[in-house]
C-alpha cells in the first residue's frame, strides 16, 4: 500500500490558493486544470477548504472544512455541491480513481 490516505489537490476560500501534490504533477495538464478549475469554484461557491484525498483502497474523497468563526460557509451548499460534482465529474473522478489505483497501489488495470 502507498499510504492510508494521499492528498490529490485542494483549495481554499480563506488563503485563495489551490494546492495539487507534487506526486501528481504527471497528470496531464488539462487534467490538472479541470481540478484546479472544480476545487476554485467550489471553494468560491460555498466557501471554507476542500480536498481531494485518495482514501487506503483508491477511492477519492472530498473532505471539507470550515473555520469555526466562518459564518458564511454553506453547509447544505457543500453537501449538494459534492453530489453535483460527483454526478457531472464522474468520469474525471473514476479516471484518476484508476490511475490511482494502478500507478499508486500497484493494482491490474482492469476494463470494465
Amino acid at each position: 500500500m502507498y499510504q492510508d490516505e494521499v492528498v490529490l489537490c485542494g483549495s481554499s476560500a480563506y488563503t485563495k490558493k489551490f494546492y495539487i501534490n507534487e506526486d501528481f504533477y504527471n497528470l496531464p495538464d488539462q487534467i490538472k486544470n479541470e481540478l484546479k478549475i472544480l476545487c476554485v469554484l467550489y471553494t468560491e461557491d460555498v466557501g471554507g477548504t476542500l480536498q481531494l484525498i485518495f482514501d487506503e483502497g483508491g477511492r477519492l474523497i472530498f473532505r471539507t472544512e470550515s473555520a469555526e468563526d466562518d459564518y458564511m460557509y454553506d453547509e447544505i451548499g457543500s453537501v449538494l455541491k459534492i453530489k453535483q460534482l460527483r454526478q457531472t465529474k464522474q468520469e474525471l473522478l473514476e479516471a484518476l480513481e484508476m490511475f490511482y489505483k494502478v500507478f499508486f497501489l500497484g493494482e491490474e488495470f482492469l476494463e470494465h
